[in-house]
């Protein structure tokens, strides 16, 4: 058996058996002015952090979310766009697509603005998308590309990009591992399956999605995650695995690389009001500044005594220098 057959089987019993906490911690609900979220959704809310923030909902865009879990993120997301198929919902497990369609209709029960249609549930998997091209404005997965090998990983990020429109965005919560596997825990179908040993490090995980053409990166939160002790692990060492939140936007790829955010922060507290580095970088007098890692790094060269950069706190709350 395949490890995606694997992970497909994980998730099928999943669907017919609730599984609170299965794979990862659960994300928290959104408490919104009449959104009330069934209890079942919020027990078959299988992800490791959250994806999409509100703020990335505006105009009522339209949404992809593949893996849907128990519909609980897509009831989120559908609270914001309000219209027929105005959110889609991709998955390969028949037993949770028809979980979903039966968590959609309780919700309906307790939310007088909700409507099943808001929400279209398509049987597909995240390597071969049933989404046309230039299509979607916000795509999403929570703890699902943790699980594909290196090849399947470019191949479901280079889908996510070829259906997102021009600026559109692919937020994304997943485990992330600074520290080397070993071969037992890497080919271990089970424990991929259960998004822990696909777990890459954070540069390796930012190019994939760089390589892929996406021109700006948001490292949105990192925080801990699980720990693989040798008591109840394949490993001789304790294996610290966190988990991040990353929105990747199909802008334009700049000719001097992609901006990728990590949280650093420029203060100018020179003799002048401001500095203006003469490449679209002003920094005013002793105001933080967001700035890419390859702004910081430019700011840095410059050998200034009178510029500070903040180390990376890997919390990117938007604005910024790009």
């Amino acid at each position: 058996m395949s490890y995606l057959e694997t992970t497909k089987n994980v998730y099928k019993e999943a669907a017919e058996t609730p599984n609170v906490g299965l794979c990862c911690t659960t994300n928290p609900v959104w408490e919104l002015p009449g959104l009330k979220i069934p209890k079942i959704m919020q027990e078959m809310n299988y992800g490791c952090g959250s994806t999409v923030h509100p703020r990335d909902l505006v105009n009522q865009p339209n949404i992809l979310y593949v893996g849907v879990g128990g519909g609980m993120e897509l009831l989120q997301f559908a609270y914001f766009s309000r219209q027929k198929n105005g959110v889609i919902g991709v998955d390969v497990v028949d037993e949770m697509l028809e979980a979903s369609r039966k968590n959609f209709k309780e919700a309906e029960a307790t939310n007088p603005w909700f409507n099943s249609e808001f929400v279209e549930l398509k049987k597909g998997d995240a390597l071969h998308l049933p989404v046309e091209d230039n299509s979607i404005d916000v795509a999403a997965q929570n703890c699902l590309f943790n699980i594909f090998k290196t090849e399947e990983l470019k191949k479901a990020i280079a889908e996510m990009y070829r259906v997102l429109k021009p600026h559109g965005r692919l937020v994304m919560s997943d485990p992330i591992c600074e520290q080397p596997m070993n071969e037992e825990l890497r080919n271990d179908e089970q424990l991929r399956a259960l998004c822990l040993s696909g777990s890459l490090p954070m540069a390796e995980y930012v190019k994939m999605l760089t390589d892929a053409g996406f021109g700006t990166i948001e490292i949105r939160a990192k925080k801990p995650y699980r720990i693989l002790a040798p008591a109840h692990y394949p490993t001789d060492e304790l294996i610290y695995i966190e988990s991040i939140e990353v929105a990747a936007i199909k802008d334009p790829m700049p000719k001097d690389g992609p901006c990728v955010f990590t949280g650093k922060t420029a203060i100018y507290y020179g003799q002048e009001d401001f500095f203006d580095d003469k490449k679209g970088h002003v920094l005013l007098q002793n105001q933080p500044l967001a700035v890419c890692d390859k702004t910081a790094n430019a700011l840095q060269s410059l050998n200034r005594k009178d510029i500070f950069i903040s180390e990376s706190t890997f919390h990117y709350d938007g604005g910024g220098c790009c």
